[in-house]
């Protein structure tokens, strides 16, 4: 039964790590770029909802609402700011300094903002557990939560991409801006949309991270930040199902690594999955060769 419970907390952590891999591979998809600030923007999102809950009064409702439209905003804010500039940079590496240094940027201000000592998070997902094996086996409201809205966000993400307008914008722009451009398509809109759907979505994945482990420091969206970039890469970065079975899978892997091997070596054979990955199958579980014509 302890092998099911250990399943069952894996796939819990995997679908918080999957909607984070969301983000960074829908950005990275279509602009091509790796958003690293994408973990601080989670913190971001849960210190809006304790705070808008704490201070405010808000409902749990409400102040979910809030910070998904101020990670929104900030995400779109970010990318015009920080990112359009370097589009047309010559080297990636400048891309990936700013990236670190919005990074920084974000949890020094958390820092000024909410001090350094880690705050008691309010669960705001009220659902009942669930008893199998005569209550040997419980389920967590929050693992229920968790797991469906990853499947539903999945889901709704592949229809957005495949079958609106915006979406297939998105696609043209992922397979060449240049000619999507001369085709009509706002490439700077189309950006910026994606980068506002992957900070919506950490606003959300803030909240389910904070609910299943209920400790908010500055730096609280740092390391779950980098292990899903890690799922996207395992997944295949660029690929929206791949996000979602790479967050699961490495969740389990986590999960199991720490109960019959260690936690201290966790994180470890986390990212010994990725060298195994990159050094096996570059472009990951879903991921495509792209050839290029010269």
């Amino acid at each position: 039964m302890s092998f099911i419970s250990y399943l069952k907390d894996g796939v819990n952590l995997g679908s918080i790590y999957a909607i984070i891999a969301l983000g960074y591979t829908m950005v990275y998809g279509i602009a091509k770029m790796l958003n690293f600030a994408h973990g601080d923007v989670i913190m971001v999102g849960a210190f809006v909802i304790l705070t808008a809950i704490t201070k405010g009064g808000m409902s749990p409702v409400l102040a979910v609402l809030i910070s998904i439209v101020f990670c929104t905003v900030l995400g779109v804010l970010i990318e015009k700011v920080a990112y359009r500039p370097l589009r047309k940079a010559s080297s990636n590496l400048a891309v990936l300094i700013t990236a670190i240094g919005v990074s920084y940027l974000l949890q020094n201000l958390a820092l000024l903002i909410f001090g350094a000592d880690a705050k008691s998070f309010v669960s705001v997902i009220n659902v009942p557990s669930l008893e199998l094996f005569g209550g040997q086996l419980v389920i967590k409201g929050v693992t229920i939560v968790t797991v469906v809205v990853c499947i539903i966000i999945m889901a709704g993400l592949t229809f957005f991409v495949q079958k609106t307008k915006p979406g297939r914008a998105m696609q043209a722009v992922s397979e060449d801006r240049d000619a999507a451009q001369l085709m009509g398509v706002n490439v700077n809109a189309t950006i910026s949309l994606t980068f506002a759907i992957g900070s919506g979505l950490a606003a959300i994945a803030g909240l389910l991270l904070c609910s299943a482990y209920p400790t908010l420091t500055p730096y609280t969206g740092a390391m779950p930040g980098i292990k899903a970039f890690v799922a996207a890469v395992f997944g295949g970065i660029g690929s929206i199902p791949g996000a979602m079975v790479g967050g699961i899978l490495l969740g389990i892997i986590e999960i199991f690594g720490r109960a019959y091997i260690s936690s201290q070596v966790a994180d470890a054979i986390v990212f010994g999955v990725l060298i195994i990955v990159l050094l096996v199958k570059p472009t990951g579980l879903f991921g495509k060769n792209i050839q290029e014509k010269v």
